[in-house]
């Protein structure tokens, strides 16, 4: 039998043992040495589009669309494949043909829905071409006074969306007039004339948009995406008239910007980054193009392009749209679409994969 000290001793030496064993480790956790990537906006989220508003015209006529390995592919699809997240379709009031007007518009809308495309649904407020070199009202509203040609305006788009909205089409942005360097409805909108007039017909338009899509993003568009001088003189005068709008959207085509695309770029970063400070809103780059026959020279502009919309401050640089990538064989005179005279996308398209 152990004497009463050597059990104390035990005993002591016992509890010790167990209180060290049950003590907690002061050391760090293990971390994983290499933390997971988190996704920032423009790798998630950044739009990459196309304006394909001559698809169903040009099907009309017999015309294909082939993938790079020449198989043919329905044009809608083919977007979305070639890296395509969202279409751009035009609207026209009462044109002269079907093309464009609200069921050629739906048709092509509801195309793009079922492929889970997103749609910025571009209003030009005509019944045929509007850009800045004419914004031509359209035949029904040639007479009227400026109040009814408001509301004709307010109307004709409440009208549109409505459709769209009966059809189950929601579209994520509304884009109010095209290319409006001069304002729209000439010459009762003609911003250089009555800048108060133009910021109403806009107002109008975004209005009528909010009531039937809250959601949707209104975009007011202006070309030339390198002249600050222009945007401040437009979005001032918009700004100072108390008009609201979510995005501002440009035009780039480096075949009318001084100095060549990297020269046109380049300016269009700094107009865009003024644009964010000045006005508080986002920027998209809604049409691009380039002389077909040139791939190599224009996959180079639209792939830095894309890197130059995403250094936006903010992340504010939303996205970039080829205009009319798919349209080839002079189609209409147009030179300035991606796709060869074998109706094959050429490598132009290719930075919209990245």
């Amino acid at each position: 039998m152990l004497p009463i000290n050597r059990w104390y001793n035990c005993i002591v030496v016992l509890i010790t043992v167990l209180i060290l064993a049950c003590k907690p480790t002061l050391e760090a956790p293990i971390v994983d040495p290499v933390p997971p990537v988190v996704p920032t906006q423009s790798d998630t989220t950044f739009i990459k589009g196309a304006d394909i508003s001559w698809v169903t015209e040009m099907e009309s006529k017999g015309i294909q669309f082939y993938n790079k390995n020449g198989v043919a592919t329905e044009c809608f699809a083919l977007m979305k494949e070639l890296g395509m997240n969202a279409i751009r379709i035009r609207v026209w009031v009462n044109p002269a043909n079907k093309w464009n007007g609200i069921e050629d518009v739906i048709a092509k809308c509801v195309r793009a829905k079922n492929l889970g495309l997103k749609l910025l649904i571009d209003f030009h407020y005509s019944d045929n071409w509007a850009d800045p070199s004419k914004q031509t009202k359209p035949a029904a509203w040639s007479n009227a006074s400026f109040p009814v040609l408001k509301d004709s305006l307010k109307n004709h788009t409440l009208f549109v969306l409505n459709q769209l909205k009966t059809a189950g089409i929601q579209p994520t942005w509304v884009q109010i007039g095209n290319e409006t360097d001069d304002g729209i409805l000439w010459p009762d909108g003609k911003a250089s004339l009555n800048m108060q007039n133009f910021a109403q017909l806009i107002s109008a338009g975004a209005e009528a948009s909010k009531t039937v899509f809250p959601n949707a993003k209104v975009m007011v568009h202006v070309s030339n995406g390198w002249n600050n001088s222009l945007f401040r003189w437009i979005f001032d005068g918009l700004k100072n008239n108390g008009v609201k709008w979510d995005i501002m959207g440009m035009s780039l085509y480096p075949t009318w910007a001084p100095g060549g695309w990297q020269n046109a770029n380049n300016l269009c970063l700094q107009n865009m980054n003024d644009m964010v400070s000045r006005y508080n809103t986002p920027v998209m780059v809604v049409e691009v193009g380039m002389a077909w026959d040139n791939p190599s020279e224009a996959k180079l502009f639209i792939e830095d392009l894309i890197n130059k919309v995403k250094l936006v401050n903010g992340r504010n640089g939303l996205g970039v749209f080829y205009w009319e990538p798919q349209s080839y064989n002079n189609w209409q005179g147009y030179s300035l679409g991606a796709f060869d005279n074998s109706g094959k996308p050429t490598i132009a398209l290719d930075p919209f994969l990245k």
